[in-house]
């Protein structure tokens, strides 16, 4: 019987992933042990379950069919588990995870390494990246994600907090250059400042700040330097090539080393929202419940205004 399940794990994640090779990568397994499970199935259902060539491959309409009906089996099998887990006292299984790089490393990572040491059931398998994956193609458990969120009825959501933004510069970079006092001195000084800027996918991102009557306001910046990564950003700042906009929690250590300085404060800071978001379940697996419970009580704290 666990052959049978096995085989049929296999086959699903073989048509997920699009590519025996990328099932086997999935699953810890040679492309050509997949090739080989998938073989056994097909002989044991006596169907073909794929159109094969050399370079590609498609289910059939057979394969359709059983591929809907073995997934549904499989969420039920999830779900069954995630509900006796849910009776247990300690969580206890792995956990899949997608976060943003920077945010992920500097503050996420501490928080889940010392959940794994109060709970040794528990594991992480935890991917860096800005890219927004999908979770069930990926078959991602938890995700956090910054900024505005598409609808999706398939996948549940929670806030965490916000980040806070600041405008932030080299004192160097001050000294020689206008220092604005709020925001709309640094609109009507816009010219006459270098910016470093974030950009994701080939575009700027504009600065948003929130004016007096709370209402957000986008900044788009002429970049002299551009990057998809905050860290940089906030180095090229330190380094004096212009104004950066970075999270607050990024740059308090840069300014109690004295490195940056913030520009201006602001009366009413903008802050991207941060959100788990995990697929939609009958039940929610304890594993799943005590991580988030935990990143709601302790990421407030560390990405709090300074």
């Amino acid at each position: 019987m666990s052959e049978r399940l096995q085989g049929i794990a296999t086959f699903v994640a073989t048509v997920e992933a699009n590519s025996f090779a990328a099932a086997g990568t999935r699953l810890q397994l040679s492309r050509s042990a997949v090739g080989k499970a998938i073989a056994r199935l097909e002989a044991r259902l006596g169907v073909r379950l794929f159109h094969r060539t050399t370079r590609s491959q498609r289910l059939t309409e057979e394969g359709q069919l059983y591929y809907e009906r073995c997934r549904r089996a499989l969420a039920e099998l999830d779900e069954a588990g995630s509900a006796l887990e849910a009776g247990r006292n300690a969580p206890v299984g792995k956990l899949r995870l997608s976060m943003p790089e920077l945010l992920g490393r500097r503050c996420v990572a501490p928080l889940l390494l010392a959940l794994g040491r109060e709970h040794p059931g528990l594991s992480f398998e935890i991917s860096f990246t800005d890219r927004r994956l999908d979770l069930l193609e990926e078959h991602i458990d938890l995700a956090l994600r910054s900024g505005p969120l598409e609808n999706s009825a398939s996948l549940a959501a929670r806030p965490l907090c916000r980040q806070w933004m600041g405008v932030y510069a080299a004192p160097a970079y001050l000294a020689s250059h206008p220092h604005p006092a709020n925001l709309d001195e640094l609109l009507a000084q816009r010219d006459q400042h270098s910016y470093v800027a974030y950009a994701r996918d080939g575009s700027l991102k504009p600065w948003l700040f929130t004016d007096a009557s709370g209402r957000v306001v986008p900044f788009e910046v002429r970049s002299r330097f551009a990057c998809d990564s905050l860290e940089v950003v906030a180095d090229a700042g330190v380094a004096g090539l212009g104004l950066v906009r970075v999270p607050t929690w990024l740059a308090t250590p840069l300014l109690n080393s004295g490195a940056l300085v913030r520009v201006f404060d602001e009366p009413q800071p903008y802050g991207y929202e941060l959100t788990a978001i995990w697929p939609q379940a009958r039940v929610m697996p304890l594993r799943l419940r005590v991580t988030i419970d935990r990143l709601l009580e302790r990421l407030p704290t560390l990405l709090e205004v300074r």
